[in-house]
């Protein structure tokens, strides 16, 4: 099946063609199908400023497998210093966009960053492409990292066309390249600096948006923003600007180059601080080992009189999976959505559930929000500090120091507020965007969906509580495809040293001066007003004032769809989800033993549990503190973003898009009363009508609209699968546990 399923005309001549089947290194012959006449009209790439077309092939055959069918249509295949893109006669035209259209990467756009795999076909035969090629293949099949798939058959292509576009492809999307070799430079260069200038991100690039934040949450009395890494004399992995203990030295945070220093992340409302802290090389001589356990215990001692709280330390290496873990769980997992076909989408379709918990995708989310509660528990019931240990403390300690954020602070579900958390902790926080996510293709060891990962949790809360978020899962979703579009400098740096290092450049409109990156956050580059919409929640609840009729607010009510059912007996209650896991904090480091000022797991497993029982059986308020329900099908898979281009998983006029276009329908009407009602502020009112976007014929839509097209089918029934399977013995679909998948409930 096509990626993004085109609206491509499908009339024209007669050819036998090849079904692709990925898992699958052998491929059978189809019956004919219609093929669209190669277009004669001459029809050109979209340029963006500093793009450049590098190569291009004419006659190429994309199909649309969309409906069972091996439909398609002839077209152009380009690749630029920026992206791959198929062009046809529909391409030229603005006849029947979609309403929520990206005006940097079309639909039938993939960005070099958004490569995953390309594979050919020889002589029937699926081949991994990569380096110098000395046979080119007659079929192309490009996997994206945001889960598209497209096929292009090159039979019809002259050979040297043919030579030049997979060579080009596979070398400009595939091989390791210099970081100021991508396009993020060239755009820079080129592109006028005229955004709307609206962002209400703030950025943590000054000293002031640090002492603000201190402000905000009232740390500023025990803490303090520092200035002795101007000029990164302290480390390059450290921010410009960063906050720490108000009792830590100048002299303490040089000593080691920032390691060893706890870094403050967040204060709770009852004075408990959230802080991490990378840690020493483990490896050492005695001496060296000795010299840094006194500077450490120096430190833990002055931190742990008053006015600090108690501090518990939290090793994440030894707690939570590793990255390679989690990049070979992702891995698995995706491998679920890469689907080309229907016949392969239906084949897997009975194994779902076994397939989807081997691997392990969902059980890492699991560990990750259950960590978040440990910590959150700390903060609100121990008032504890918390101090979150890693190597380098910015990959899992950004996860959770993100999650705890999010559960504990309100304005971090704002959509200022969740863009300004992530600039802190991520961003600034110096996460190795270029790394994890393999932008250079130098080193497939350093990737890890680090980020994915924070986003996949963060989606567990917003469907779980949607009220209690100013933004929707839309809007997750196309800031995880955000990672891969390299005209904005969020997610392609290591850090703010490498950002600031690689400012310098020709301009080609200042003739010399600084780059001028663009930030991710501002909405406008990649969409306008009216699919930027899409962004926001329109049933948000803004902060009521109080009044003690909200305890009577009842809580959302969770569905359990696309998650694991429980195959084993339920556990206890006592125990339940808080099994006995060995939760090893940190007792040793450097191989020696802190002493008292590190606090190991005394406490039972039910204080957790009774936190976690007691907060669920009250009232949610959805401006306090969310805990994620994390009990087996509670965790989901993030329908939208990992099934939005396989047509098999959609529903036609069902899901929640439907019942959110009678809501929104609902509120139109309110508000137009509203503006009869109250003259004066007809124009304010007005300005919030055009912030919900009208959904008029519901019916049509797909249950993944906004990014399924409203003509996809499906020659299958709608899940579950057993209907159609006539051959399969009746005794034998009885035993099957995993037949049955209800997306209805969660496609929006």
């Amino acid at each position: 099946m096509s990626g993004c399923g085109c609206s491509a005309r499908k009339v024209g001549l007669c050819e036998p063609v090849v079904l692709i089947v990925p898992e699958q290194h052998h491929f059978t012959l189809c019956s004919e199908i219609h093929i669209k006449e190669p277009i004669e009209k001459e029809v050109n790439p979209r340029l963006l400023p500093g793009e450049l077309l590098l190569c291009e092939a004419s006659t190429v055959y994309k199909y649309i497998q969309e409906d069972g069918s091996n439909r398609g249509t002839y077209g152009k295949l380009v690749c630029t210093n920026f992206k791959i893109s198929f062009l046809d006669d529909d391409s030229a035209s603005d006849d029947n966009e979609p309403q929520f259209k990206n005006k940097i990467v079309g639909e039938n756009d993939i960005t070099l960053q958004c490569v995953d795999q390309i594979y050919g076909v020889y002589d029937e035969k699926k081949k991994l492409l990569t380096g110098q090629l000395r046979k080119y293949p007659e079929k192309l099949i490009i996997y994206c990292k945001d889960l598209r798939v497209f096929n292009f058959c090159l039979r019809y292509t002259k050979e040297e066309e043919v030579k030049r576009i997979v060579s080009g492809i596979v070398h400009h999307s595939q091989t390791p390249k210099l970081l100021k070799r991508l396009f993020l430079f060239s755009y820079a260069s080129a592109a006028p600096n005229n955004t709307d200038g609206k962002n209400q991100t703030v950025m943590f690039e000054t000293l002031e948006d640090w002492r603000d934040e201190l402000e905000r949450t009232k740390g500023n009395v025990k803490y303090k923003a520092v200035t002795t890494n101007e000029g990164y004399r302290v480390s390059e992995k450290l921010p410009l600007y960063f906050v720490v203990p108000i009792c830590i030295s100048e002299e303490s945070i040089l000593k080691y180059e920032g390691r060893g220093i706890p870094i403050w992340c967040w204060s709770c409302h009852n004075g408990a601080a959230l802080l991490k802290m990378s840690a020493f090389p483990k490896e050492q001589d005695d001496s060296t080992s000795q010299t840094q356990k006194a500077f450490l215990d120096g430190i833990y001692k002055t931190i742990s009189k008053p006015p600090y709280e108690l501090l518990k330390m939290d090793d994440l290496s030894s707690s939570l999976p590793s990255l390679q873990d989690i990049q070979t769980a992702y891995t698995r997992f995706k491998q679920l959505f890469l689907i080309d076909n229907s016949t392969d989408f239906w084949a897997t379709d009975v194994k779902w559930f076994s397939l989807l918990e081997s691997t392990n995708w969902l059980e890492i989310i699991r560990r990750v929000l259950k960590k978040a509660i440990e910590v959150a528990e700390c903060l609100e019931i121990q008032h504890t500090n918390v101090l979150l240990i890693e190597e380098s403390a910015t990959d899992l300690c950004c996860v959770i120091s993100s999650l705890v954020q999010v559960m504990m602070d309100s304005y971090s579900r704002t959509k200022s507020g969740f863009q300004s958390l992530i600039q802190k902790e991520w961003v600034i926080g110096g996460h190795g965007f270029l790394d994890r996510c393999n932008h250079l293709h130098k080193s497939e060891k350093e990737e890890a969906p680090v980020f994915l990962l924070l986003l996949n949790c963060v989606w567990q809360l917003v469907q779980q509580y949607p009220p209690a978020f100013e933004f929707t899962e839309t809007y997750l979703t196309v800031l995880s495809d955000s990672l891969y579009v390299p005209i904005f400098s969020t997610f392609f740096f290591n850090s703010q040293h490498q950002r600031d290092t690689n400012k310098s450049g020709e301009s080609l409109k200042t003739q010399g001066g600084p780059f001028r990156f663009l930030t991710v956050w501002d909405w406008s580059v990649q969409f306008d007003p009216k699919a930027q919409a899409f962004l926001n929640n329109p049933l948000y609840a803004e902060k009521p004032k109080p009044d003690k009729s909200q305890r009577k607010t009842a809580r959302f009510k969770h569905q359990r769809q696309l998650s694991l059912p429980l195959t084993q007996a339920k556990p206890s209650t006592k125990r339940g989800f808080f099994r006995e896991e060995t939760d090893h904090l940190i007792k040793n480091i450097l191989g020696k033993r802190i002493g008292k000022f590190i606090n190991s797991s005394d406490e039972p497993p039910n204080n957790l549990r009774e936190f976690y029982d007691s907060w669920h059986s009250k009232p949610v308020d959805y401006h306090g503190l969310l805990l994620p329900r994390i009990d087996g099908p509670e965790i989901k898979v993030w329908a939208q973003r990992y099934l939005r281009w396989i047509p098999e998983a959609q529903l036609h006029g069902g899901g929640t898009i439907a019942t959110a276009a009678k809501i929104l329908d609902l509120m139109e009407e309110v508000q137009s009363l509203q503006v009869k009602m109250d003259e004066e502020h007809s124009q304010a009112v007005s300005g919030d009508v055009h912030s919900v976007p009208m959904l008029r014929n519901s019916a049509r839509l797909s249950s993944l609209f906004p990014f399924a097209l409203l003509q996809r089918q499906s020659v299958k029934p709608a899940l579950p699968t057993s209907t159609w399977k006539d051959l399969e013995d009746e005794d034998d679909l009885v035993k099957r546990d995993d037949e049955f998948v209800d997306l209805s409930g969660d496609m929006l």
